[in-house]
């Protein structure tokens, strides 16, 4: 399993619009095959400030099945009008005792 993070920056002032357009664009991204979970956050002490969460199988997975596919464009042109700036999106993986 790998985590998506995607910290999103939204214009000041639109950040309703903003969840409205994820609630809309949301079934595009969880319908993706090998996503496993899609969360969305928002910041507390900066409220233009979003934190995607999504569970993927693999790297690839996200690439492949949602990234280079028609599926992200949709996403895409939902919640991009209202970024600040481009995300920063990286993958992780669980630390464990048995592999750090």
């Amino acid at each position: 399993m790998v985590l998506e993070v995607a910290l999103i920056d939204v214009v000041a002032g639109q950040e309703d619009d903003f969840a409205a357009a994820y609630a809309k664009g949301h079934a595009v991204l969880a319908g993706t095959p090998g996503c496993r979970s899609v969360r969305m956050t928002r910041g507390i002490e900066s409220p233009s400030r979003f934190v995607l969460l999504v569970e993927w199988d693999s790297v690839a997975a996200h690439e492949e099945n949602f990234r280079a596919t028609e599926r992200f464009t949709t996403w895409r042109s939902l919640i991009g009008p209202y970024f600040a700036g481009p995300p920063r999106v990286e993958h992780f993986t669980d630390v464990t005792p048995d592999r750090p």
